[in-house]
């Protein structure tokens, strides 16, 4: 199985990013994590992603707040799915990270996922590497039907206690 890497461009983001780790976790993904700064490390954020489909990744989730240049600038140097993971660090509670992220030059794209949404950026990097693995793909059903039916255990627990007549 491909492996997933996970950027972000300070360890301050540490807090939201292992909301993708857990995830990846539980699906039993491999992946590996670093920080790395678009701005700070520049030249090793572009050595990571120019190697990363030779050392075995499939797909690339890039976290950065604020100014967040780290997801375009991880795609602008592989080929690989890039995921940006825009982070809630500013005054503007993220939208300049969100709005930094998702608008990208045609030709470069970054998929994006809400602010802070890190669990959905793990799925979402999951359900791109379950296109070739038909197990991976069966995990991702199965967690689905699960979130369904906590969905409606809790409709049956809510409608027991309020719906008398």
């Amino acid at each position: 199985m491909k492996k997933v890497g996970v950027i972000m461009g300070s360890a301050s983001d540490l807090p939201v990013v292992e909301k993708a780790l857990n995830t990846l976790k539980s699906f039993d993904v491999p992946f590996e994590v670093h920080v790395y700064s678009a701005h700070r490390t520049p030249a090793q954020a572009k050595a990571f992603a120019q190697s990363a489909y030779d050392n075995g990744f499939g797909v690339l989730i890039a976290a950065a707040g604020k100014a967040a240049h780290l997801a375009g600038a991880i795609a602008a140097a592989t080929c690989l799915p890039v995921i940006g993971l825009p982070i809630r660090a500013s005054n503007l509670d993220g939208i300049d990270a969100l709005l930094s992220t998702v608008q990208m030059p045609s030709g470069i794209p970054v998929a994006t996922v809400a602010i802070d949404g890190a669990a959905n950026a793990a799925l979402l990097s999951i359900q791109i590497l379950a296109a070739s693995d038909p197990a991976l793909y069966q995990r991702l059903i199965s967690q689905r039907e699960q979130a369904a039916q906590a969905v409606l255990d809790a409709d049956a627990k809510i409608a027991e206690q309020y719906n008398r007549q």
